[in-house]
């Protein structure tokens, strides 16, 4: 039986149907009815109709519906997390953790949709402001469009829609064709939330139909992750609209020196480059380790990644699973093989098996090599030794994309001079670029975005200042 879509926070069905596949085998994962053009106008019409409904209501009633979809995602939790697995090929391990992080991206846009109050000003500084008070307070921008990827089909559809939920701005939601089904059964749970008809509406439909929604008047927010050629032609589209992109990246890692734990360093690295098949916008791409540890991190980098176990996602010890399609495992499996014509020394891995690509690790890769200048996407990590920090640091930023940075170094002020270079969204100092915290600011510069996620931070990209002047007070 095929799964309704949302328009309005009401199921749907219509004449079309589409069919989710497994990556891994083929099977099929599912099935959903697709919206037709009335119906994605159905929805975009009510998201505008409730816009002023929407944002008037009390913060309580919208910090209760947050927690209500938090509580809900926990008890579903093995539920969702088979079907992430079915649907995108991510190891169930890893698709455990993602919903754990949804059920914490969900509670934490509840707290702060409480504190979500504004300021106040005095404006008695100068004569002509006596008795008046400015309240300052944030208010929704309009209705928000927001396209995701498929390879969070949770977490980072909850990156969207919870704090659209918090400040009250009516979302409408695309999930990416590969991955609709765990959208989809979020909206089984937001329908039970109490908001608004109109205030959320979920669309699983082809990415051609995005190009319509970006250009509609009625959704002046778009926050779109994605590859870069779309995210900066939406943008390019749209310039009167406020625009939040995630583009990805080309992670990199640079070992310094003065890094003792070498055996902690290769295991984090050996993890966060081949977690989820690579398919991760932060997952370590690059490694710059410094002479005088490289060999060592090498050796041990190796062993971990040798150890991990490639198969069947559904299996518990899976660690490596399949890409989201034979098509993008084909694409690794060749850059892969131009970088060992020029020059890279293979030291794992490097084959396919269908969407499945062996775990690989390069040696020597030319900075030119799309291994290294463009974002893989897959499960290869390519290691390059630097004589100098500051040459690591160079090359990192020799990267058109900047969105995490991982340093390990116990030297402070080492760390803070690394950071204070490093032209990235975010540096993490004693670990790989790819952790996040979910309450935390995400984002990039350079190729991989502009605007940041994170609970708070994007429910200020979706609102804007309103200022209220209160006069002939005592103050």
């Amino acid at each position: 039986m095929s799964t309704p879509f949302w328009v309005a926070g009401k199921p749907v069905t219509s004449t079309r149907t589409a069919s989710v596949r497994h990556s891994f085998d083929g099977s099929e994962a599912g099935s959903h009815y697709v919206p037709s053009a009335s119906d994605i106008e159905a929805a975009v019409q009510a998201a505008h109709d409730v816009q002023h409904e929407f944002a008037t209501l009390p913060a309580h009633v919208r910090a209760g519906a947050l927690d209500h979809v938090s509580r809900a995602l926990g008890e579903r939790a093995e539920e969702l997390a088979q079907l992430i697995t079915a649907e995108s090929g991510k190891p169930l391990k890893w698709a455990r953790g993602e919903v754990g992080r949804a059920v914490s991206t969900f509670r934490w846009a509840a707290e702060e949709a409480r504190r979500f109050s504004g300021d106040l000003q005095r404006l008695d500084t100068d004569a002509g402001g006596t008795g008046r008070l400015a309240l300052i307070r944030r208010v929704p921008k309009g209705p928000v469009l927001g396209i995701t990827p498929f390879n969070f089909p949770l977490n980072l559809v909850a990156h969207k829609v919870a704090p659209a939920i918090a400040v009250g701005a009516p979302i409408v939601l695309k999930p990416a064709p590969a991955t609709p089904l765990t959208a989809l059964a979020l909206g089984e749970i937001l329908a039970d939330a109490g908001l608004p008809a109109g205030s959320w509406s979920i669309l699983p439909t082809g990415n051609e139909e995005a190009a319509k929604l970006v250009a509609d008047p009625r959704l002046p927010v778009v926050s779109f992750t994605g590859s870069v050629p779309v995210g900066w032609g939406i943008r390019d589209s749209v310039p009167r609209k406020h625009v939040a992109l995630e583009l990805g990246g080309n992670a990199a890692v640079l070992v310094c020196p003065d890094w003792a734990d070498l055996e902690f360093a290769a295991q984090r690295i050996a993890t966060f480059a081949m977690y989820q098949a690579g398919q991760s916008c932060i997952s370590v791409q690059r490694v710059y380790a410094h002479t005088d540890v490289y060999d060592e991190l090498s050796a041990r980098v190796l062993e971990q990644v040798r150890a991990l176990r490639t198969g069947d996602p559904r299996a518990d010890a899976t660690d490596v699973g399949p890409l989201v399609n034979t098509a993008a495992a084909e694409r690794v499996e060749s850059w892969v093989a131009a970088a060992v014509n020029a020059g890279a020394e293979l030291l794992t891995g490097g084959g396919r098996d269908g969407a499945t690509v062996e775990p690989t690790v390069l040696a020597g890769a030319p900075e030119d090599a799309d291994v290294m200048a463009e974002e893989v996407f897959g499960p290869v990590v390519s290691l390059s030794r630097v004589d100098s920090v500051d040459e690591g640091v160079r090359l990192i930023n020799a990267s058109r994309f900047g969105l995490q940075a991982g340093v390990f170094t116990r030297d402070l002020p080492t760390a803070f001079d690394v950071s204070a270079k490093l032209q990235v969204g975010g540096v993490l100092v004693g670990d790989v670029p790819s952790f996040r915290a979910d309450q935390m600011p995400y984002g990039g510069v350079k190729d991989s975005g502009v605007g940041r996620e994170g609970p708070a931070s994007a429910m200020a990209d979706f609102t804007e200042e309103r200022v209220t002047v209160l006069t002939g007070l005592t103050l």
